[in-house]
């Protein structure tokens, strides 16, 4: 995880904010929306703190071994699901939820069509949101200083031990879906999530209701079968962790289910109903960088550590780390059909390029590939 976000003293503020009353802070929670509003987030909610039915739904995941290797979830402990015990004297959450999608992005349907093509979870295509989340949280917090004086809180992005998406339920921002993400009613799932741990008393939201109904197109979507049962992920299949946080091979029966994906996957996102109300965002930074929404795997396999640092600075993509990268591609190409493709000697001569690489872990999967390519179209 990134590092949190500045905190102001939550004692600085405690005098301050004395004066606050009833009438007061429900005024300045109707304020604080607006100005969470301006700053470029859709919509903003709060909650208390109270995520005891939710702490049990964590254990429970943890005890089936569904982190796999994020031992840090268990490491945690109960800091992640009580607020208080992370930020000492929070009794409020501010979440908010930022939409992601952009028209400028080449369309998935195109790239999963085209197995030669790199795909890349949409979200990862600009500029890190831990970045521009973190920023506008923070620029949101000295708003509310402006009004009340100093008062505790610190903000957080994906970047803490932080149940974001039971806060955001309970916020009214959303419900958890059966794919473990958040929806709206009106936006669906394409949107980042955003909190601010705060010694301010601000009056709750009411939590959103669940309107998944007998909709299991998620659960039938997913490549690996990561999503065993409603509101159940087991990460150590899902794509999303074997590309981007497992620091080890990919278990080999999952690497053909993998398809081209190389960072990430959408395909639950991409099937859901609700997702017909998302909306396009209209932030530059989200925009798609360096081409990488209509590369070709090819290409990408050419980089040297040099032009993979350089063009994935302030990328959430420089998370996976070089070795890992050429990983996922490696498997990637492994899995293009050269019957179909429009180059395939450019696929064997890059994984012909890669075979002596200094990492073991990427010899092997280069190898993998090269061996299943053997294998379906001798030849080549």
């Amino acid at each position: 995880m990134n590092k949190p976000g500045t905190q102001s003293s939550s004692q600085a503020g405690t005098e301050s904010t004395d004066s606050l009353t009833g009438g007061n802070l429900l005024e300045l929670a109707t304020r604080i929306k607006v100005w969470g509003r301006e700053l470029g987030f859709q919509q903003l909610g709060i909650t208390d703190t109270d995520l005891r039915s939710h702490e049990k739904l964590l254990k429970k995941w943890l005890k089936k071994g569904y982190h796999g290797s994020m031992e840090y979830m268990e490491r945690h402990g109960t800091r992640r699901s009580r607020p208080a015990e992370l930020v000492p004297g929070t009794v409020r959450v501010i979440s908010a939820r930022m939409d992601y999608l952009t028209a400028a992005a080449k369309p998935v349907t195109e790239l999963m069509a085209d197995p030669e093509s790199a795909l890349i979870s949409r979200y990862a295509l600009g500029r890190d949101y831990h970045k521009v989340l973190r920023n506008r949280l923070q620029k949101l917090a000295a708003r509310i200083a402006q009004e009340t004086g100093p008062f505790g809180y610190r903000a957080f992005t994906d970047s803490a031990p932080v149940l974001e998406k039971a806060l955001a339920e309970k916020a009214g921002l959303g419900w958890i879906g059966k794919h473990s993400n958040l929806l709206n009613l009106k936006a669906g799932s394409w949107f980042f999530l955003g909190e601010i741990y705060t010694d301010l008393p601000l009056p709750v939201d009411i939590p959103a209701e669940n309107h998944c109904g007998d909709c299991v197109r998620c659960l039938e979507a997913c490549p690996t079968g990561a999503i065993t049962g409603p509101y159940q992920v087991d990460a150590r299949r899902c794509i999303s962790y074997l590309t981007i946080e497992l620091q080890d091979s990919i278990p080999e029966a999952l690497r053909p289910l993998i398809g081209n994906r190389i960072f990430g996957c959408d395909d639950c996102q991409l099937v859901c109903p609700w997702n017909r109300f998302a909306k396009m965002s209209a932030e530059k930074d989200f925009l798609p960088r360096h081409g990488l929404d209509a590369a070709t795997l090819v290409q990408l396999f050419s980089w040297s550590e040099a032009e993979f640092l350089q063009r994935t600075e302030g990328s959430a993509i420089r998370r996976t780390g070089y070795v890992n990268w050429l990983r996922n591609i490696a498997v990637a190409l492994g899995n293009v059909d050269l019957q179909q493709a429009a180059e395939p000697r450019a696929v064997i001569d890059a994984l012909n390029r890669r075979r002596h690489h200094a990492s073991d872990r990427v010899r092997e999967h280069v190898e993998w590939a090269l061996r299943r390519h053997e294998k379906a179209a001798p030849g080549f």
